[in-house]
Order: C-alpha cells, then sequence, then structure tokens
C-alpha cells in the first residue's frame, strides 16, 4: 500500500456488532481512494480469521466479520497491521474498460454549461475527459453506479441546482471532481456531459455490475448517429 507518513492516521471505528470502519480522511480526491482500495486489495490476499466482505467508500472501508470467529479488538489489531505495515503494490489490479460515449447534444444537455465553465470549448472538455484515466472508487446511490476518479480539475463544477426528475440510463455526469454512469434511469443532479450504449447493470448476470472499485476506465468519444 502507498501509505506516507505525512498522510493522516486512519481511525478505526465500530459498524454495528459486527462491522469495523477504517476511515481514511474526509476529502473526495484519488490519493484517499486509493489507500482505501489498496487496504480492500490487501485484505483480499491475506484476509485475518473471520473477515466476511469488504465495502470500499471514496474515503473509507467497511470490513464486516463473522462474530463467531473474531471480535472487534482482535480485528482491529490486524486492520491496524495491515495499514502501517510495507508498502504494497495498489488496489489497482482490477480490469481496464473502454467505455463508448456520445458527447453533448440530447445525450449531453450540461456539456456546454461545464465547458463554458471550465473555460473550455465543448471539444477540448471531451478531449480532457477522454483523455484522462479514470478509476472506479465505488458503487452506490444506485445498484451498480459507479464513482470514477480521475476527473480533471476544470471539469469539477458542482451539482445542477435544479436535479432532473428522470437521467436516461447511461448517462455519463460529472460533479464535485468525479464522474458517475447511470445505471439505470433515475432521478438526479449530476451534469450530464453525454450518453453510453454500454449496459454497465443487469440483475440477472453473476456479477450483476459489469464495473468494480479498482477498474479503470477510459472513455470513448463516439458519433451515436454515426
Amino acid at each position: 500500500m502507498s501509505f506516507v507518513p505525512s498522510q493522516p492516521t486512519p481511525r478505526f471505528l465500530a459498524a454495528a456488532d459486527a462491522a469495523v470502519v477504517v476511515e481514511f480522511g474526509d476529502a473526495v480526491d484519488e490519493a484517499l481512494s486509493a489507500r482505501v482500495l489498496a487496504l480492500e486489495a490487501a485484505l483480499r490476499r491475506r484476509p485475518p480469521p473471520g473477515v466476511v466482505e469488504t465495502v470500499p467508500t471514496l474515503r473509507s472501508l467497511l470490513v464486516l466479520y463473522d462474530v463467531l470467529v473474531t471480535g472487534h479488538d482482535a480485528l482491529v489489531a490486524a486492520l491496524r497491521e495491515l495499514v502501517s505495515g510495507p508498502p504494497e503494490a495498489p488496489g489497482g489490479g482490477g480490469a481496464e474498460w473502454s467505455i463508448p460515449v456520445d458527447y453533448g447534444g440530447e445525450a449531453g444537455p450540461d456539456l456546454e454549461e461545464v465547458a463554458a465553465a471550465a473555460g473550455m470549448s465543448p471539444a477540448a472538455t471531451v478531449a480532457a475527459h477522454t483523455g484522462a484515466l479514470h478509476r472506479v472508487a465505488m458503487l452506490g446511490h444506485l445498484p451498480g453506479l459507479p464513482y470514477l476518479t480521475g476527473l480533471p480539475a476544470a471539469l469539477g463544477l458542482g451539482r445542477h441546482p435544479e436535479p432532473r426528475v428522470r437521467v436516461a440510463a447511461g448517462s455519463v455526469a460529472v460533479a464535485g471532481g468525479l464522474t458517475c454512469i447511470y445505471p439505470v434511469a433515475a432521478p438526479g443532479g449530476w451534469r450530464i456531459i453525454g450518453r453510453t450504449p454500454a449496459r454497465l447493470f443487469d440483475p440477472a448476470a453473476a456479477p450483476p455490475a459489469v464495473l468494480a472499485p479498482g477498474d479503470r476506465v477510459r472513455f470513448v468519444a463516439v458519433d451515436a448517429a454515426g
């Protein structure tokens, strides 16, 4: 793991009677997310006794355990050892995906607004978005909805002041320094810059979500009319 002395010391918080939250900070940024994913990867490689599941968020990792095998204190001791140990390979061993996106127009009604706020042309905004390597930090809000870090800072506009009642499935949106992809139609306040025809969630599939935390994503501009 890429832990360095200058980084905040993680906090170990009890969550109900069978879970521990390892909190690395209170910011939303790629470096902090990398620490979360690195610990999750370490737990997959060398799980302490009793660990049954892990759930990453943007700034913390939820670790669920079997109370018949271990307890809070024993698990926290094991987690402290993992986060204070020698650096390991980061939790970036996930798959890499290329996701086609039709940017702007009806598919991306907020592209011009995002471009104007960034002081860029729509074409340059698309180039910046497609030129970045994005990483899935977590899934949430909707089943299979990925929160991706790696958004260029210039595109870090906030949420729309008036959320839409319905955002189409496949919509690619940005807000608060992140990109997300709506796996299903739902209300939403993120800035929609495009739409992908890729189906990222299928409840009948195993696993139902195509993307997983740690996966890397590159967006590829396509013309849906072409």
